[in-house]
Formats: C-alpha cells, structure tokens, sequence
C-alpha cells in the first residue's frame, strides 16, 4: 500500500517561500518616508493574536513566536487546509498588467 507522503517524494525538495506576517499597516508616502529609528508602526493585530503564515502568498497555518536560543521561532498552532471553515487567503502580489502606449496608433 502507498502512503499519502509517498505520492509527494518528487516535489518535496522543491523550494518555496515561507513568509510569516505579523501585521499590517496602510500609510501615505509621506509617513513612510518620516519615519526614523525610533519611530513605532502599530499594525492591525493584537499581541496575543496568533501571526498567519504563508507559503509562496498561500494561507496555510497560524502561529506563534517563541525564543529558541538567542534566535526567534514560530510555533505552529492551527494548520488551515481545505476542510477549514475560513476563506483560502490568497496574499500573492497580483500580476502587474502592463499596456502598450500608442501601439496600434495612427498620427
């Protein structure tokens, strides 16, 4: 019998970004280009708020922060999939769409 892992043995060394979003913020230009060392950004999350974590844009877990040693780390605390409740979020920078300036123009 074939195990569920076994079917993914040839794209499992396939690499992959895995991003973990504390928060967000919007903000003009013009706070973005005051800001200093000391400046603080709140964002759109509470402390105690668990971070989303994402694969290639792809919602696929929620987490925590926790020390390991002297370096940070995530503690995976809710795996999202399919059978979820919530709505996939999709974060991946949509495509920019470009179009061609005089093309097809006549003078």
């Amino acid at each position: 019998m074939v195990s569920h892992a076994d079917g993914f043995g040839l794209i499992q060394d396939i690499d992959v970004r895995l991003t973990v979003e504390l928060g967000r913020k919007s903000m003009r230009l013009r706070d973005v280009l005051a800001l200093g060392e000391s400046s603080i950004i709140e964002l759109d999350r509470l402390t105690d708020e668990p971070l989303d974590m994402f694969v290639n844009g792809k919602l696929i877990a929620r987490g925590e922060v926790v020390a390991q040693g002297s370096r940070f780390a995530i503690r995976v605390l809710e795996i999202v999939g399919a059978s979820s409740s919530e709505p996939a979020i999709d974060r991946r920078t949509p495509p920019l769409m470009v179009t061609p300036t005089g093309a097809g123009e006549h003078a």
